[in-house]
């Protein structure tokens, strides 16, 4: 298992650095902007095969996770009263009342790793959970920069405004608390590979990318 482990963890770096030399290159980026919900769905169904806990409760909770995350999303899309205003563009695929389907697994996987990595620090559940939501503010403080570029979503005026990063945490916040709260064993192994390939991916564009 651990050799099968290893390759796995080298074909994320690598299928990253594809990412990013992909999307450097005028003429793929296009493409590449149209693989990003194909990436975050082989991310997603690769940090399911290292889950340990397959019970039926776990994944309630899971579902819970993505349709809170997804609502939430909708709402604030909508209304400009959560995140400020904002929009969707063509990169992360299809959309439902201008939200894309796939925003629900990205806030689940994000919230799954973030939860996997501070559970090692063995902390009391409130600790853990401000930890993962600090965590997570600082993958998006780097996440909002770069989005635009990749047409993700983009900010009125392009400007990205303090409430959603206090939204953000917010939202951080309770679906760590429903996770963790929950105590289901979310400790996997290729979780901290995952989140340190987007984040590190997300920063190195944001460099390259003008």
């Amino acid at each position: 298992m651990d050799r099968h482990f290893s390759k796995i963890v080298v074909f994320f770096i690598v299928f990253y650095i594809v990412g990013i030399i992909g999307l450097s290159i005028p003429g793929g980026k296009p493409l590449f902007i149209r693989l990003t919900p194909f990436a975050l769905l082989l991310s997603s169904a690769a940090v399911a095969l290292f889950h340990r806990d397959h019970w039926l409760k776990a994944w309630l909770v899971f579902a819970l996770i993505y349709f809170c995350g997804l609502i939430t999303e909708i709402i604030g899309v909508n209304t400009g009263l959560i995140f400020g205003e904002y929009e969707y563009g063509k990169g992360m695929g299809i959309k439902i009342f201008d939200t894309p389907l796939i925003i629900g697994l990205n806030w689940l996987l994000l919230v799954y790793l973030a939860v996997s990595v501070t559970s090692h620090l063995h902390i009391s559940p409130p600790y853990q959970i401000i930890m993962t939501a600090v965590l997570l503010l600082g993958y998006d403080l780097i996440l909002e920069k770069i989005a635009p570029k990749l047409d993700m979503w983009s900010w009125e005026n392009g400007l990205v405004p303090p409430q959603n990063y206090l939204a953000w945490f917010l939202l951080a916040l309770a679906l760590a608390a429903i996770l963790i709260y929950s105590e289901i064993n979310v400790k996997n192994r290729l979780a901290p590979v995952i989140l340190l390939c987007q984040t590190l991916f997300f920063a190195i564009l944001l460099f390259i990318l003008k």
